[in-house]
């Protein structure tokens, strides 16, 4: 694969349609430093757009509306991807979810493997929720609705 390319690979974007773990980085308000987060909201409209739900009163969203700047790094196929582009809020508070959720879409500009020399990931990362199983699920489902609709 070539190292960088303009938009997500066939892989990418299947692995982004479903719930999977992926670190967010955006530019911290205060100090211009990086900042990141942990999410598994993520889904992928298309090979050029990533769309991703966080609290909307969290230092992600707070720090996108000072600077569009994002980058996602995701683990699949044996390798680690930086995910850049510009992050617009779509919506500050989805409707229709329990819990006040923001919708950011991410316009990519860049799709980089950003594997170390000579190494292969040999699992992906894997999580589970750890709250009541029934309420994850309904909400996982809420979100990922919204975020296939964005």
């Amino acid at each position: 694969m070539n190292k960088t390319q303009p938009s997500l690979t066939d892989d990418l974007l299947q692995a982004l349609r479903k719930e999977t773990y992926v670190a967010v980085a955006t530019v911290d308000q205060e100090t211009n430093a990086p900042y990141v987060s942990a999410i598994s909201w993520v889904y992928a409209t298309d090979k050029d757009t990533v769309c991703f739900s966080v609290d909307n009163s969290s230092k992600t969203v707070a720090n996108l509306r000072r600077n569009k700047a994002l980058a996602i790094t995701v683990i699949e196929s044996g390798t680690t991807f930086a995910i850049s582009g510009q992050g617009v809020i779509l919506k500050e508070k989805i409707e229709g979810i329990p819990i006040d959720l923001a919708l950011i879409e991410c316009a990519i500009d860049e799709v980089r493997d950003i594997m170390f020399y000579g190494g292969k990931m040999i699992n992906e990362p894997g999580f589970e929720k750890i709250y009541d199983k029934e309420a994850a699920a309904k909400l996982d489902n809420q979100v990922m609705k919204a975020l296939k609709e964005a």
